[in-house]
């Protein structure tokens, strides 16, 4: 069966806190449309309290179970709510990704005294001052858990940085660090080692070994099935390998695992995946970014680019693609949204080509409604459901397989074909996609596919293809959108 990723959330959800109830009654209508994994939201207690989805994080081990910052339930529930909503998705067959965040975190329960050096905030190796003792909040003691689960106590050594209260960044001096960034493979900025809050010090092994305890934990509690990783940007390369390998050496099995690394350089990418041993399979960035930028060029993006420099063009193997998600939303820091116009397109390329594991996104099939402030000025938002995505998803779960015919030698009308599952003759579809005119495509499905007659079932065409005795047939897209194309007796399946 062909994987469907499924990000069940978004960065403005309501913080009435329903979340995990919401994907518990959707688990039945998720595994219908094909989707095998959900990926769901950080469940640990932000500093945040309800105001934030949980990348904030303070105390990973509070699930919406303690009295800790203002709240016992997280921004989207309880502890037993969210154990609740993997148990459905589970008995529904469908696998629960938990979003790890382990590079920082935030609001510290009390003051140290600590040592730091001030760093140019554009380029990390650069000191800007000399050693410096401040007041800061770097003790982690959780009183509201009051050691129930670990007793470990965050503190000054525990961390490489810090975010100064006037948005200065310090490197925390300690033995770990001894005035040293931990290595990344980044050089953006100098050294993308800090990101935020508290960065989190992983040359320290009683840290490294403190998040292996909390991973086995976390497991043994929840039951999760694999992990989606923030952040892998910021983190030692040497660590998640680590991590992982303890993991799946407690319980015997091989944890699927997907990881952001937010860098729209291929090279980079791969160099990390490299790095890894490929432990690890990552968001294909620069395909979102092509996505994006063809939404917004419309009829001036030559459409067979559309993979150039992708993940899932250099390592399919590898690539977990997608259209949108929280970080791109509108608003966002990252904003980078495809045009809604697109998204039909963008949607057709990941969900029904053989390369990749797609991952759809919470307003794709339920929209999005919110109002945010930037600069002074509320802003209202919409995301709109995307017109046939129910459709797109069910094809790729029952007939999007087999051999890939590709047809990219249009500029602005592309499309391919999939010959589908031997001894399912209903199977295979072919697609077309326009950023430009309507038009017509001869393809072919294969001679298996000889005289049999196909429809459309996406994208407004109304006719009836009728395939030669080679399999081959002429189909049709409507302007700007996508055509899916299956044979007329799966229609009704």
């Amino acid at each position: 069966m062909n994987q469907t990723l499924f990000q069940f959330f978004h960065w403005y959800y309501s913080t009435e806190g329903n979340l995990w109830n919401h994907a518990a009654d959707q688990a039945e209508r998720l595994a219908s449309l094909g989707v095998t994994q959900v990926w769901l939201p950080p469940a640990y207690k932000s500093a945040l309290g309800t105001a934030e989805p949980g990348y904030a994080v303070y105390d990973l081990y509070d699930l919406g179970e303690f009295d800790q910052k203002g709240t016992v339930r997280t921004k989207f529930g309880t502890k037993a709510e969210y154990l609740d909503c993997i148990k459905k998705m589970q008995a529904s067959g469908i696998k629960v990704l938990a979003d790890i965040v382990l590079n920082h975190k935030h609001g510290g329960d009390e003051k140290e005294t600590i040592t730091i050096r001030r760093v140019n905030p554009d380029n990390r190796k650069e000191f800007i001052a000399g050693d410096e003792t401040i007041e800061c909040f770097t003790k982690f003691v959780f009183p509201g858990r009051k050691g129930q689960y670990s007793q470990f106590v965050w503190d000054q050594h525990s961390f490489t940085g810090v975010q100064l209260e006037d948005g200065g960044i310090g490197m925390v001096l300690n033995e770990w660090s001894n005035g040293q960034w931990d290595e990344m493979l980044e050089e953006e900025l100098g050294n993308f080692d800090f990101l935020m809050g508290n960065d989190i010090e992983y040359r320290n092994p009683a840290v490294r070994e403190e998040l292996k305890q909390w991973g086995k934990w976390y497991v043994e509690t929840t039951g999760v099935d694999g992990f989606r990783l923030d952040a892998l940007k910021h983190i030692s390369p040497a660590f998640y390998p680590e991590w992982l390998y303890y993991l799946n050496q407690q319980f015997r099995k091989n944890f699927f695992c997907i990881g952001e690394y937010w860098q729209n350089n291929i090279n980079a990418l791969v160099n990390y995946l490299n790095v890894t041993a490929g432990v690890i399979q990552l968001f294909d960035v620069p395909l979102h970014y092509n996505f994006h930028l063809a939404s917004n060029n419309r009829q001036d993006y030559d459409i067979r680019r559309l993979f150039d420099n992708t993940l899932v063009k250099a390592r399919p193997e590898l690539a977990i693609t997608f259209v949108d998600n929280h970080d791109t939303q509108p608003l966002q820091s990252l904003e980078s949204t495809v045009d809604y116009w697109f998204k039909p397109l963008a949607y057709a390329v990941i969900l029904l080509r053989e390369q990749g594991i797609p991952c759809v996104f919470y307003p794709a099939v339920y929209e999005a409604k919110y109002t945010d402030n930037k600069n002074g000025q509320d802003i209202y938002i919409e995301m709109n459901k995307i017109t046939d995505i129910e459709e797109m998803m069910r094809v790729r779960a029952r007939l999007a397989y087999g051999t890939q015919r590709d047809y990219f030698d249009h500029e602005h009308i592309a499309g391919w074909t999939r010959e589908g599952k031997q001894g399912e003759p209903a199977s295979g579809c072919a697609v077309l996609i326009s950023n430009g005119p309507g038009g017509e495509k001869k393809m072919s499905l294969g001679k298996a596919h000889a005289g049999q007659q196909f429809r459309a079932v996406c994208g407004g065409r109304g006719e009836t293809v009728q395939l030669n005795e080679e399999g081959e047939g002429l189909f049709f897209v409507n302007e700007m959108t996508a055509a899916v194309w299956i044979n007329v007796d799966a229609i009704n399946l």
